[in-house]
């Protein structure tokens, strides 16, 4: 049996896990598992948008950049911070979303809509960080 994250047991009140996911599926798995993990475990709304971001900024990270070198999650009492590293220095841009199906443009807009801060920050090594951050 796991022993459940409570942020209260931790000396910093903050929780963190990372992975380096081969696909949007083990990016889901990995943050179902993280939040059921905390103490007290976050809403079904709030793991579900979680699910949302990590499943489009991985997906874009592995489509756009080519892999994802890191996902890291973060929670204290009141957020759940996202940061997905890759080894591409280019910045996700918002495209006119296509309403065929057939080109995307939905993600990023979906990815501002979903959390409350979200940065593109330089990486090591020439790649960059985008961090999300869903209100817990």
């Amino acid at each position: 049996m796991q022993h459940r994250l409570a942020i209260d047991d931790h000396p910093s009140p903050q929780v963190q896990r990372a992975c380096r996911p081969d696909s949007a599926a083990d990016a889901r798995d990995f943050a179902r598992g993280f939040a059921a993990l905390l103490c007290p475990e976050p809403s079904a709304l709030t793991t579900q948008n979680l699910l949302l971001l990590v499943s489009e900024l991985v997906a874009n990270a592995l489509r756009h950049a080519g892999a994802v070198t890191a996902l890291r999650l973060r929670a204290d009492r009141e957020r759940i911070e996202v940061c997905v590293e890759d080894p591409s220095p280019t910045p996700p841009e918002e495209r006119r979303p296509d309403l065929t199906g057939s080109h995307g443009g939905f993600g990023w807009p979906m990815v501002h809509t979903l959390a409350v801060e979200v940065a593109v920050l330089p990486g090591a090594g020439g790649g960059k960080t985008v961090r999300a951050v869903l209100a817990r």
